[in-house]
């Protein structure tokens, strides 16, 4: 599946740091850790309705600052992202708008596409559609079920398989990882969460009420591919971590999406990336945090959503909405507000007429200062902020712009004061 256009990322003197990210596994600061000079990234992609709102896009724009951050410290980086393009979420909203589920996932993909190219979001090398990878699912879940750490649940609903479930306690008793491992959550709050994002708690059947789907079998009115288990479709956790594997070397690097993907998603991707492989999912779990509007998080069941391609049909810059989600760094919670984007267009005017007075100077040939402040600010856990202020403080200089600070607003922060 194709991704989208790539920017323009201008080659800069010198190279940067590696980047420092924090961990949620460990809950500390720690280096990024690229082996043999290369590193993968893995982020989890959208479930294509309602895109793209700020939320998303905070998110994106996190990693992308990772990916950028790693180009100029010389890193080869390898980025796989998928999209879930078949999922009880997506067919609700199909059914609830009269629209083929297949049309709202390719028209929302699209969307997605458009937003991220407005954003200057560096494209992943492998954009992934879970519908692409089904037979490798269903082979993966069925590698679990032979190892003894999934299970068939029959269902009186399919009269071809039966649904698959992981069963986490045997994960914990037969592999490395165990609940909570990723997420440090306690056992009443990884109960919640799982109630309440996406999980079956008092599924009959079942041996543990924290095992996830692996395996959907068929229902009438519903998606299904033959596979090894009969016919179905993926469940939600198993498809990144084939894809994942599929495109990544282990352990990823950094394995990346929003704070509430923490759990169960991101635990239960590592489970099942560990009960597949023996070894480590990922190195460091990064997560970004949530956007907030109108005093709610930012979401598509409360409907309170700002989008990125409604502001740009408005005729608003989206690199200032680039700016504007780039005031908060990338692990706060925070409020969209009117007047963020408002003194981020200022904010951009600023830039743009700072970077006209670079004219036809000649182009320093090592790091100027401006250039190592963003890069500093950039490898202290993305500290997007720190490095808006440091243009911010050479701007009010006075003095003319080096066409190096110039190309570092671009390379490194994703926006073109040229264009």
């Amino acid at each position: 599946m194709r991704s989208w256009s790539r920017p323009a990322v201008p080659t800069l003197p010198g190279t940067g740091p590696v980047p420092a990210l924090h961990d949620t596994a460990t809950d500390s600061l720690r280096p990024t850790r690229p082996v043999d000079g290369a590193a993968s990234l893995y982020v989890c992609g959208i479930t294509p309705y309602d895109a793209t709102h700020l939320g998303h896009a905070a998110t994106y724009l996190a990693f992308d600052s990772l990916v950028r951050a790693w180009l100029d410290a010389g890193v080869r980086v390898t980025y796989a992202q998928n999209t879930t393009d078949v999922d009880d979420p997506l067919l609700e909203r199909a059914t609830a708008t009269g629209v083929d589920w297949r049309e709202l996932a390719a028209s929302q993909t699209d969307l997605f596409r458009s937003d991220m190219e407005h954003l200057a979001v560096l494209p992943p090398d492998h954009y992934v559609a879970v519908t692409d990878v089904v037979p490798e699912v269903a082979e993966a879940v069925a590698h679990l079920v032979d190892r003894g750490v999934a299970y068939r649940v029959p269902t009186s609903s399919s009269s071809d398989g039966d649904d698959v479930y992981f069963d986490v306690r045997a994960a914990e008793r037969d592999t490395s990882w165990h609940l909570g491992l990723e997420s440090r959550y306690d056992a009443e709050t990884m109960a919640r969460f799982f109630a309440e994002r996406g999980g079956d708690p008092g599924r009959e059947g079942k041996r543990d009420p924290l095992d996830p789907l692996l395996w959907r079998a068929a229902r009438d009115g519903e998606p299904s591919w033959t596979s090894v288990l009969g016919a179905g479709r993926p469940g939600w956790h198993i498809e990144c971590t084939v894809i994942a594997q599929q495109h990544l070397a282990s352990p990823i690097t950094v394995n990346g999406g929003g704070i509430d993907l923490v759990f169960p998603h991101h635990e239960m991707s590592a489970a099942h990336g560990t009960a597949l492989t023996g070894g480590d999912y990922a190195d460091l779990w990064a997560h970004a945090g949530m956007v907030g509007y109108q005093g709610e998080k930012m979401s598509k069941s409360l409907g309170n959503l700002v989008k990125v391609s409604e502001l740009v049909a408005a005729g608003r810059d989206p690199r200032a909405v680039r700016l504007a989600l780039g005031t908060h760094h990338y692990r706060a919670d925070r409020e969209w507000f009117e007047a963020d984007l408002v003194a981020a267009e200022a904010r951009l005017a600023r830039w743009v007429a700072w970077a006209a007075t670079a004219g036809g100077a000649e182009r320093a040939t090592t790091p100027t200062a401006l250039l190592v402040a963003v890069r500093a600010a950039l490898a202290d856990d993305l500290d997007v902020p720190a490095a808006l202020t440091a243009v911010d403080a050479a701007v009010a200089s006075g003095a003319p712009a080096d066409p190096v600070d110039v190309d570092a607003v671009q390379a490194l922060l994703g926006v073109d004061l040229r264009a």
